[in-house]
């Protein structure tokens, strides 16, 4: 896991919908299952949007806790 991406996911906010300026890494797990089955968009957003899904998905957000204490 590239350490930089995880840092993107506690910094980038959600740029649209209905949580939109929410942090990728705050997003509830169901959204990002919905966008699981419709597809993530493309580019950097969507890469973000299916690594916190899998993270979640896979209980790993411990992951993200020290970068949220700096």
């Amino acid at each position: 896991m590239n350490p930089e991406i995880l840092n993107e996911l506690i910094i980038t906010k959600m740029p649209f919908g209905k949580y939109k300026g929410q942090l990728v890494c705050n997003l509830p797990e169901t959204y990002l299952v919905w966008f699981s089955g419709q597809g993530f968009p493309k580019g950097k957003l969507g890469m973000l949007l299916a690594t916190m899904y899998e993270i979640k998905l896979n209980g790993l957000e411990y992951l993200l806790q020290p970068l949220r204490q700096k």
